[in-house]
């Protein structure tokens, strides 16, 4: 049968899409900007009205309406976050949701083994010519849910949604329903690039060398460290995700690819947040390799590459070496992502780095990050084992193979310079009574 007859016959409309939902189905919800507003307040509404009971909302990062937090809709949903962000961050802190803890390569097995999705809302781009929609800036967990045979998959197709190349498509036959629109795709603005956060691009640039493979996130310091990079030369990409920052540097020619061992000559990530104009970059880009995160983030993978450099975030480190990047004592932040994946996969890389930057104080400059105890409850995101380099706008602290007296001596060097005497004093009490 002509795809296209296929396709017309499954367009609905949004109120129509949801009506499979069924009491007790568990709901996936596209990652980030593949999040389908259409649907999610289509589904709020259906739900509502049929008085459907213990409809299980599972979600990584957060960026769309979440119409089911509004007051009062408890009885309908229960709501797992895999990722939190700023809209989910009160409501599981009120107790209204939980959080799930999972490495970001290990959640398509969640999402298909331990909490396997009846029903996926995910956001696509209009079909090819051979009847593929492509999952856009949203591969991560969407491509093995889409294959589940179990899972009814219900597409939004938007002609804002780049065609995104890579092992990211699914064909019109496999999904449910097709509800078409054309609002707006989830947008990321620029982050401001402040003097603290120039200091430290300028930092980690120093630990860059022609060749490298680099992972980055989101935020102004990796926005920074790629505004330092412009005289480097055939740098890979092989990160979790990318954002604008990439661009500049791509455009300089700083980034061919050519010394990757696999994936030569392209930038795979899984998923991507941003502006418009970053989202009009990776349209039809063949540079462009839009992977499953099972793979990208796999560490076997990553460490697959020589010279792997990552480079993530923290909100605390203590002096012996443990990093909180997750959470505030005992209230979720976010979650651990991609971040062991790459530290792991760029430890076991021949010639890997891994970076956790941070600017070292916060609150206006009232609060330390480099502290002599994690806050109480906080959770340990890279264990004192596997930190290697720890870099703030007051220099770099190489941890890796260090004692504790000596990673303790390290971190204060590069402490807010209000915060070392008190660390200093910890430190000295600390090992004189301990050796």
């Amino acid at each position: 049968m002509d795809w296209r007859k296929t396709y017309a016959s499954k367009v609905t409309s949004p109120q129509e899409a949801v009506k499979i939902i069924r009491s007790g189905d568990t709901v996936l919800i596209a990652h980030a900007a593949a999040e389908p507003d259409l649907l999610v307040s289509a589904m709020v509404d259906y739900v509502v009205e049929q008085d459907l009971r213990d409809i299980h909302i599972v979600q990584q990062h957060d960026m769309g309406i979440c119409k089911y937090f509004e007051p009062g809709l408890e009885k309908h949903f229960k709501y797992s976050s895999l990722f939190i962000g700023a809209r989910s961050r009160s409501y599981i802190a009120e107790g209204k949701g939980d959080f799930v803890p999972v490495f970001f390569h290990r959640i398509p097995d969640f999402v298909t083994n331990t909490e396997p999705a009846d029903v996926f809302l995910v956001t696509l781009s209009q079909p090819d010519e051979h009847g593929y929609c492509s999952y856009g800036l949203s591969c991560d967990f969407a491509k093995e849910v889409g294959e589940r045979p179990e899972t009814k998959v219900i597409g939004v197709v938007n002609p804002n949604m780049p065609r995104v190349m890579g092992d990211n498509f699914i064909h019109v036959n496999k999904l449910e329903s097709i509800v078409e629109s054309e609002e707006p795709i989830h947008e990321h603005s620029r982050p401001a690039i402040g003097e603290v956060e120039e200091k430290i691009g300028a930092n980690i640039a120093g630990l860059v060398r022609d060749g490298d493979c680099l992972q980055l996130g989101i935020g102004a310091i990796p926005d920074a460290v790629l505004k330092f990079l412009g005289d480097k030369k055939d740098l890979g990409i092989h990160s979790e995700m990318i954002s604008d920052g990439i661009m500049d540097l791509y455009e300089t020619g700083a980034i061919t690819g050519k010394k990757k061992n696999i994936d030569r000559g392209r930038m795979v990530i899984t998923f991507m947040m941003g502006t418009r104009e970053l989202y009009d970059f990776v349209n039809d880009n063949p540079a462009i390799c839009m992977m499953p995160v099972s793979y990208v983030n796999d560490p076997f993978v990553i460490s697959q590459n020589d010279n792997v450099v990552s480079i993530n975030s923290a909100l605390q480190i203590d002096l012996m070496g443990q990093v909180c990047a997750e959470s505030i004592g005992l209230k979720q932040y976010s979650a651990v992502g991609g971040q062991m994946d790459f530290i792991r996969g760029a430890s076991a890389s021949k010639g890997g780095r891994s970076v956790i930057a941070f600017g070292s104080a916060t609150k206006g400059g009232t609060i330390s990050k480099i502290v002599p105890f994690l806050t109480e409850g906080a959770a340990v995101t890279t264990s004192r084992n596997d930190v290697d380099y720890i870099v703030t706008e007051y220099g770099i602290a190489h941890l890796k193979g260090k004692s504790l007296r000596e990673r303790g001596r390290e971190l204060i060097k590069i402490a807010a310079p209000q915060f070392r005497d008190g660390l200093t004093e910890e430190f000295e009490k600390r090992f004189r009574e301990a050796f």
